[in-house]
């Protein structure tokens, strides 16, 4: 399985922001018991979901970024590095936040570097995992083989105004689906429609 590879998602699970909160209080609830002692969250998506849980849990956040992204559009098959993990992880228990686990390739990355860099141990959380991701990380809110629909990249702004993701958009074709394109603002109380399952 590749990153990005929608034809393989079964399904459309759209999050709105009362779902995502929901899921970051699971988070925070199924990572306390690891007691980490820092957070690095992997920006760009991964940071909300690690702000909700350094802040839940009092404990420091350091972002770092790698991606398969430029622009915003998937160019890379491997994540590169472009924001580094700091040296204070160091004999600390880190907890790494990231919004999904797709391949788990991005998580497992930043874990060897985060051990590289001293740390006693790492535990991997995300939000959303896909059953295939190896390895699973261990803190989990949601698993689902779905196309994934978050709160925050749902609609993008162009010249035109407000609009569908196009990756999403390419992405729900794909399954033969859409999402109403309402160019309006999205707000925290916009709903989507429910996948019928």
């Amino acid at each position: 399985m590749h990153s990005y590879d929608y034809a393989q998602r079964k399904g459309v699970e759209a999050i709105d922001w009362a779902r995502f909160a929901s899921l970051a209080a699971q988070l925070v609830e199924a990572a306390a018991p690891f007691q980490p002692e820092a957070v690095v969250g992997i920006a760009r998506a991964g940071l909300i979901p690690a702000v909700v849980v350094a802040a839940a849990l009092r404990k420091d956040l350091f972002p770092v970024r790698l991606t398969r992204r430029f622009e915003d559009r998937g160019v890379r098959r491997h994540p590169a590095w472009i924001v580094d993990v700091p040296a204070e992880v160091k004999d600390q228990h880190v907890l790494v936040v990231d919004e999904i686990a797709d391949t788990g390739e991005t998580l497992q990355m930043v874990a060897q570097r985060v051990l590289a860099l001293g740390a006693r141990r790492v535990t991997a959380a995300v939000l959303v995992s896909h059953s295939w991701a190896q390895p699973m990380p261990e803190v989990v809110a949601l698993v689902s083989d779905a196309l994934i629909i978050f709160p925050w990249d749902r609609q993008v702004y162009t010249p035109q105004g407000w609009q569908l993701h196009p990756e999403y958009a390419a992405a729900l074709h794909l399954q033969g689906k859409s999402l109403p394109q309402s160019g309006e603002r999205p707000g925290p109380t916009e709903r989507y429609p429910e996948d019928p399952r």
